[in-house]
């Protein structure tokens, strides 16, 4: 409530969305990569790369929600 009284829950969310996005694109290239899901897989084998990219986003969608919404 302070903040939208204050005219600044704008920003702050902002703010918010942007950290989230960056924290998203840094942690799912790091399980990408840590679990061997590459642009080789992609061409060999599309379906089992959509499969582990999908569990690999849902997974930071967790850790972020985690870290920077719920708490």
């Amino acid at each position: 409530i302070n903040l939208l009284t204050s005219g600044k829950l704008n920003e702050h969310l902002h703010e918010i969305d942007q950290t989230a996005n960056e924290r998203f694109e840094l942690i799912s290239r790091q399980m990408a990569q840590a679990e061997g899901v590459t642009e080789t897989l992609k061409s060999v084998n599309q379906m089992l790369w959509v499969q582990k990219m999908t569990n690999i986003c849902n997974r930071v969608d967790e850790i972020i929600m985690k870290e920077l919404i719920y708490s």
